[in-house]
Parts: C-alpha cells; sequence; structure tokens
C-alpha cells in the first residue's frame, strides 16, 4: 500500500478514536467554519483545538481566509460515524449473545468499507485492489487503537506535573513516530514533539518538548527552551530539590506505583547540600546540585547492585525540569548475581576480541591492534531483548588507528552474572550509553 493511502487510513483511524476530533468532523460537516468560531462551539482551549485539527491531516483543508472544511477523507470519516451510531439496536435472542468483539469486528469492517469506497472514488482504483487492502487496513486500526491515548497523556502531563500554563501557548506537533524496539522485547515506542509558541501580550516564550511513551506509557520527558522562560500556571520552588520533591508528588496523581510514594517520603529527608546518597529499602537517592542546576536519581537497588535503568531521574537547568526520565514499572529485575569483577570483565573482554572481524560496506577488517589498557569499563545493567535487567560490564578500547567506516573505538559487553560475551561493537564516537 502506498505511504500516502497508509497515512490517510491512520490519521481517519485515529480520529474516529478520539471523542474530541469526531466533534470537530461533525460541526465541519455541518458547514465550513473559521477557527474562533469552532472555539465557541467546542468549548475548548486554543492550543487543544490547534493540536487536534493538526492530527486531523487530510480529512480537514483550509483556505486562505482560513475557514476550515471537510475533505472527501473527511467526509467519508462523517459517513462511518453515522453508519456506526446510526445502525438500529437489535435485541439479541435468547442464546445468541452479541459480544463485544464481534461488534469491534464490525466497526473495523465497516471502517474499511468506507475508506475504500473513498479511495476508490478519488482514485478510480478497482474493487478488487480495495478487497485486497482490507486486512493491512485492519491491522492498521488495531494497532492504532493503542496508540491514540497518548496525546491526552502528554497534555495532561504539561498541566499537571509540570504545570506549565498551556491555555497561554500555541502548541503544534512537529513530528510523531512509532517503532517497535526489538532490543527491549517487541514493546512499541511513541516518540512526539512539540512547538509550544506563548500567545498574546507578554514576554516571548518557546519551548521544544520531547514525549516518550512506551507501551502507551509514559516514559520521557525532555524540554528545551528556545526563547524565553516557560510560563507556568503556578509558581515553581526556586530550590532544585523542593522543586524536585514537588513534581514527584504531582507525579502521584498522573501515574500509578506505591514506588512514588516512597520516592516522596526519601525526598523529604534531603536536606538542600550538593550532594547527597540515602538509601531506603530498595531505593537508593543520589542527587548533585549545584545553585540552579541539579540531577535528582531514585534506583533500583539490591544487593549492592544498583539498576540505574530501574529509575526516576529529574534533571534541572536554571531551576527548569528539563528532563524527566520514569523506567521503574516498565523493567524488572532478571539477576541480581553480579559475582564477575572488572578486573575479570577487562580479562574476558580482551580474550574476546583475537580473532574477532567486523564489516563495513564490504570492507572486512579481520586484523587490528589495540591498547590493552581499556579506555573505559563502566558497570550498567541493561536487558536481553527484553524488560529483564541483568547486571553487566561494558569495557570499550581504543584502537591504534583509524579503520574503515571511522572506527576507532570497540566496547566488548560483559555480562557480570554469567560472564558470557555480549554483542561487541566497532564504534566511531564516543561511547553513550541509552536504554
Amino acid at each position: 500500500m502506498p505511504d500516502g493511502k497508509e497515512e490517510i487510513y491512520s490519521i481517519m483511524f485515529t480520529s474516529l478514536k478520539h471523542p474530541a476530533r469526531r466533534k470537530i468532523l461533525r460541526v465541519l460537516a455541518d458547514k465550513p467554519l473559521a477557527f474562533s468560531e469552532m472555539l465557541e462551539l467546542l468549548g475548548i482551549s486554543s492550543s487543544n483545538l490547534t493540536y487536534h485539527l493538526e492530527n486531523l491531516g487530510e480529512l480537514v483543508s483550509k483556505d486562505e481566509n482560513g475557514v476550515y472544511r471537510l475533505s472527501t477523507f473527511g467526509q467519508a470519516s462523517v459517513n462511518t460515524m453515522k453508519i456506526v451510531e446510526e445502525a438500529p439496536q437489535i435485541q439479541p435472542k435468547k442464546g445468541n449473545h452479541v459480544t463485544r468483539k464481534w461488534r469491534v469486528m464490525t466497526v473495523a469492517l465497516l471502517i474499511g468499507l468506507i475508506v475504500c469506497a473513498s479511495v476508490i472514488a478519488v482514485e478510480f482504483g478497482t474493487v478488487t485492489q480495495a478487497i485486497s487492502e482490507r486486512d493491512s487496513i485492519k491491522s492498521d486500526y488495531n494497532q492504532l487503537l493503542s496508540w491514540t491515548s497518548t496525546t491526552n497523556d502528554a497534555i495532561d502531563f504539561l498541566q499537571s506535573v509540570v504545570q506549565i500554563d498551556t491555555s497561554k501557548y500555541q502548541a503544534t506537533l512537529l513530528s510523531r513516530t512509532v517503532e517497535t524496539r526489538k532490543d527491549l522485547g517487541g514493546i512499541s515506542e511513541e516518540v512526539m514533539r512539540y512547538s509550544l509558541t506563548s500567545t498574546g501580550s507578554g514576554s516571548a516564550s518557546r519551548l521544544n518538548i520531547i514525549f516518550n511513551f512506551r507501551n502507551c506509557e509514559f516514559y520521557r520527558y525532555q524540554l528545551t527552551v528556545e526563547e524565553g522562560s516557560p510560563i507556568y500556571a503556578e509558581a515553581q520552588s526556586p530550590f532544585v530539590l523542593d522543586a524536585a520533591k514537588n513534581i514527584v508528588d504531582r507525579l502521584q496523581n498522573y501515574g500509578t506505583g506505591s514506588y512514588l510514594a516512597n520516592m516522596s517520603q526519601l525526598m523529604s529527608r534531603a536536606s538542600n547540600s550538593d550532594h547527597i546518597e540515602i538509601k531506603e529499602g530498595n531505593i537508593k537517592l543520589t542527587a548533585t546540585v549545584a545553585g540552579d542546576k541539579g540531577d535528582v536519581l531514585m534506583e533500583y537497588t539490591e544487593k549492592d547492585v544498583d539498576f540505574s535503568v530501574k529509575s526516576l531521574e529529574l534533571i534541572f537547568e536554571n531551576n527548569v525540569l528539563k528532563q524527566l526520565t520514569d523506567g521503574w514499572n516498565l523493567f524488572t529485575i532478571g539477576s541480581t548475581d553480579a559475582k564477575i569483577s572488572s578486573e575479570r570483565a577487562v580479562t574476558l573482554a580482551r580474550s574476546a576480541l583475537n580473532g574477532y572481524t567486523w564489516t563495513y560496506n564490504g570492507i572486512v577488517v579481520s586484523s587490528f591492534q589495540f591498547n590493552p589498557e581499556p579506555a573505559s569499563v563502566i558497570f550498567h545493567p541493561t536487558t536481553k531483548n527484553d524488560l529483564a535487567l541483568y547486571p553487566q560490564w561494558t569495557v570499550t578500547f581504543y584502537l591504534d588507528k583509524v579503520y574503515a567506516g571511522n572506527i576507532y573505538m570497540i566496547s566488548v559487553p560483559v555480562w557480570a552474572d554469567t560472564g558470557e560475551i555480549g554483542q561487541i561493537e566497532p564504534r566511531n564516537s564516543p561511547q553513550t550509553i541509552n536504554s
């Protein structure tokens, strides 16, 4: 199926799933409307309306006078809603129970038929071709059902956790991507990028915000201040540790999990010093503060093994929350048995490079030298193609020269619980570790 059709199908299915977008489609089905007219009819903020209009994509169009109207595919979406909503209610006979599963399948089939009909009307395709695409449409629909909730989750996070005053901003969705993370057991990861520009006569403020959702659960928030400062709905504490605790408290209302309450209690014991390290139960709090900058990390710890990926981390700069990462609920613990020392890991890593080769653009590198003294030895528990964490050493060596592909370093992962070697990785940039 061409990429353009897939995008339109995705937009259509996403719009029909979201009640606010269904309402926008209904009012535009009655007559074309200006932005201000829709605001009055819908009773939502301008930033929310802008966001939803952005996501309606090819379903709506705007003329040079700023008037919005339905496109052919937008009208097809409205027709789909009418078929579903106006269908007569049939009382099942005794012994003939219509389950929710069959109702969902019926709706999906109706949507598929409407979309196929629209494609035929616009592109004069054949009925045979449309039927052959039906299975792909249904697959896209079922997958999209699990992605649409993240839009409201992102807005809710900005308002309830970070307390940014979204009514003061015009929001634009810059990009939205979804990928399957095979290295994390096949979970789906959605990345949403927004631009927020302040409206009104106050001080200019322009923000770029990135959200990561994994399996439809919040994972990471990243903020870049392009101009001015964030506009908050309420005053924020000028002290990093106080601000961090307040955010954790508000995060309890946004997310779930008793760990947040435990973290909040642990932070209550922290004093406003430059460096803090407190451990309670399976939570270890480490905080480094320098004026208006700070890094607050609360990680899972067991048997003296710190699992930094299973953690909650808050990074501040200029008293502004620049990044919040929450992987506590996502990851589990596969092993806490770290019996391989760093010295033993280096020895195993050196041996693993004997006879190792790599290929770059058809060039096989089979003969190379490396400095036997490692450039770095990092202990960093990570996953084994799933969401369970295991203790691991990553030993990195400098090569004697730059090889094909600008390779000048090579990293050897050593599992600390078994001594087994992971996937060796030639590097052409300084080592970074991301989960």
